[in-house]
């Protein structure tokens, strides 16, 4: 009776030490499977969102052009890193602009309307631009148009028309993002708007 007692308690370990190998090595197999999902993940999502900074038109405003053989062109060298901080504003009659309607410089970084004068974001990875950003922020800055996510700073002026890009869905909106942060970097200080020019007569 007892060597069947040993025999079958050798069996009962046998059996628990056989199952515990296998679920360890089914924890480390799907450890292994989950890392590369997890990036396979993370690239769809970052190409999600190049493909909605695209269509949404990000570029169009953000990118500063150059010129191509077939004219002004996008300069992709220089992709989503705002207006140029070393090109000034042309010499122009801001005051009948201003009162009159839009208008934009050569690069298509800078615009002119009742607002005063508004230069296009640095959106890259670098830190002049987002990279220092919380997704958080570029939430409340999609969302709640902050300048720079921050909820006590001032609306984003136009022509950003964040009130459109905004409806964005929060997958989406996290998609771009990401995508923003995979950006090459781009050391590009944008200039502070510029008031109205009736705002700043006493």
């Amino acid at each position: 009776m007892k060597n069947k007692i040993l025999s079958f308690t050798s069996a009962a370990l046998l059996v628990v030490n056989l199952f515990g190998c296998q679920s360890n090595e089914s924890k480390k197999l799907n450890t292994a499977q989950a890392e590369p999902d997890t990036q396979v993940n993370l690239d769809a999502k970052v190409a999600l969102g190049k493909h909605l900074v695209v269509i949404a038109g990000c570029h169009d405003c953000h990118t500063p052009r150059k010129m191509g053989p077939m004219g002004p062109e996008m300069d992709m060298s220089r992709a989503l890193s705002g207006h140029p901080a070393q090109v000034p504003i042309p010499e122009i009659d801001r005051n009948e602009l201003e009162s009159k309607g839009i208008a934009a410089t050569q690069s298509l970084t800078a615009w002119m309307g009742p607002w005063g004068v508004s230069f296009s974001s640095n959106l890259t990875s670098d830190e002049t631009g987002i990279g220092n950003w919380t997704e958080e922020q570029f939430f409340i800055a999609l969302r709640d148009g902050k300048s720079k996510g921050i909820p006590t700073n001032r609306q984003i002026l136009p022509p950003m028309p964040y009130e459109m890009i905004g409806q964005m869905t929060d997958e989406e909106i996290s998609a771009v993002f990401a995508y923003l942060k995979s950006t090459t970097p781009i050391d590009n200080v944008v200039p502070q708007p510029i008031p109205p020019l009736n705002a700043m007569k006493p």
